[in-house]
């Protein structure tokens, strides 16, 4: 055991013993909201970002909370120089099918090579932490989930950088447009294999799924799958350019009926035109508003959603046809989400992102080996940026992500990345105390409860100080002096503690 595990060892312990309730415990009965100040504005911020940011805690105090989700639900007209910089360290991580595939041609790069993948994953990384478009690269992740197609996996080696591209494009956008322009893209009809389905082997993957996840949920027959699979026979990739077609030759023609939806179905040349009426269909369908509605409130409200919250939620998506900024403002200025604080934790990927931009951190100045260190972070802790396995993404409720295992994976790379130690390039204040908390306060209790602000937004209580300050064998009253181990180099191990508290544990 090196020094620093240790040590480690001895700050996770720390923190649960002086703080005085495990973080993992979920958001419930207990009044978690207790554990976070109360503020709407930093409530916005912790529930429509990857976690509040100095940065982004100035600009919404300046704004207010109505012009910042304004400005929010029009990212293009945010400047993102920071994530635009770092994410441009990642060349691969922004090219079309066309240009994976010219690469490979040129000998640049190797046929089904996963560069370009986990250089994606990276930059998913890069994007949650620095990017000041914080509520679009929410929703990237949220329909990244919806739709998923796992990243790196072998089979859209050449597609999945597009299909990220795809995603961006609709996120804020009309998830019916979303669902089309997913339904014909190359990663998708790969992934879930309706690239391989003809009339004389119609696979039923995508269909099923379709209904299953993307759409309508269980309220589906299998007569409603094998019809879906059938209408969506040559929606297929071209094998020699990697592009999307419609082929006619290998669609199934014949009427079909898919819950109420009939067609008749009746030449090949209609065949896309047909099921692309289908998928209209289905994105506008009130199960189908019920159903992505539920998902957003569980993303950004609670577990359990109020019902009156998604049915007041399902009239704007159905009156606004399927366009999502609608939903969300009306979600964000509602009473049931002003009352939410407490109701959800964050996930892996969210609390890393949270460390990193509640210590105001910046990435380093060149390379990408920081990016790298990041990612696998979350990938340790269970949620490796775009990479959940099976067709239905990741999971977004406290239940599953409650390990002991995961939580010790997060107390870890708090004090690791508050400290330095890895990654070790993130830019940073040369003294970490006073880069906190500014002129160094004249006591223990002080320097505890201003760091705790800082960090936490809401300062421990009396209790909660004694016991981080008898961490370091004094008492709140002991005087602090600049040389202090303190207030150096023990000044991050008082830092990770608080970011192992409740309160930022939870979203």
């Amino acid at each position: 055991m090196t020094r620093r595990t240790a040590l480690g060892g001895i700050a996770a312990t720390g923190a649960a013993t002086a703080l005085g309730v495990a973080a993992s415990a979920p958001a419930s009965a207990s009044a978690p909201a207790a554990f976070l100040p109360a503020d709407p504005l930093l409530h916005l911020l912790r529930r429509a970002t990857y976690g509040p940011s100095p940065s982004s805690i100035a600009a919404i105090r300046e704004l207010g909370a109505a012009k910042w989700l304004d400005r929010q639900l029009d990212p293009s007209s945010i400047k993102d120089p920071v994530a635009d910089e770092v994410v441009a360290r990642l060349p691969l991580a922004r090219l079309s099918t066309a240009e994976v595939r010219a690469r490979v041609s040129a000998g640049s790069l190797k046929q089904y090579s996963w560069d370009p993948m986990w250089q994606l994953g990276f930059a998913a990384v890069a994007r949650s932490i620095w990017s000041e478009r914080q509520l679009f690269e929410v929703m990237v992740d949220f329909w990244s989930n919806h739709l998923n197609v796992t990243c790196p996996q072998g089979d859209v080696w050449d597609s999945r950088i597009d299909y990220d591209t795809t995603i961006r494009k609709h996120a804020l956008g009309r998830f019916s447009d979303l669902l089309k322009a997913s339904a014909r893209h190359p990663a998708m009809l790969t992934y879930l294999d309706n690239r391989f389905s003809s009339k004389a082997a119609p696979n039923e993957n995508y269909g099923r799924e379709l209904l299953e996840l993307h759409t309508v949920g269980l309220a589906y027959t299998e007569a409603d799958v094998k019809n879906a699979a059938r209408l969506l026979t040559g929606l297929t990739v071209d094998s020699g350019t990697g592009r999307y077609r419609y082929d006619g030759t290998i669609h199934a023609t014949g009427a079909v009926r898919v819950l109420s939806f009939q067609n008749a179905n009746s030449t090949a040349a209609g065949g896309e035109k047909a099921a692309l009426a289908l998928l209209d269909y289905l994105a506008l369908h009130p199960v189908t508003a019920r159903r992505i509605v539920t998902k957003l409130c569980v993303r950004f409200v609670a577990d359990t959603p109020p019902a009156s919250l998604i049915t007041s939620l399902v009239k704007v998506y159905l009156d606004n046809r399927s366009a999502i900024g609608p939903v969300l403002r009306a979600l964000f200025t509602s009473a049931e989400f002003a009352a939410s604080a407490g109701a959800k934790t964050r996930t892996p990927l969210e609390d890393l992102a949270a460390t990193v931009r509640t210590l105001g951190y910046g990435p380093a100045r060149s390379g990408v080996k920081f990016l790298e260190s990041l990612y696998w972070m979350a990938r340790d802790a269970g949620q490796a940026p775009l990479g959940w396995g099976p067709p239905n993404g990741y999971p977004d409720v406290a239940e599953a992500w409650g390990s002991p295992s995961g939580l010790l994976v997060r107390w870890n790379f708090h004090l690791s990345i508050a400290a330095g130690w890895w990654p070790d390039t993130l830019v940073r204040p040369a003294n970490l105390a006073t880069g906190m908390v500014g002129t160094l306060p004249a006591t223990y209790g002080a320097l505890i409860e201003t760091t705790a602000t800082r960090l936490l937004g809401i300062a421990p209580d009396a209790k909660q100080i004694a016991a981080l300050a008898d961490f370091y064998g004094k008492t709140p009253a002991s005087p602090l002096k600049a040389n202090d181990p303190a207030a150096g180099w023990m000044y991050p191990y008082l830092m990770g503690m608080l970011l192992n508290a409740p309160s930022f544990a939870l979203r």
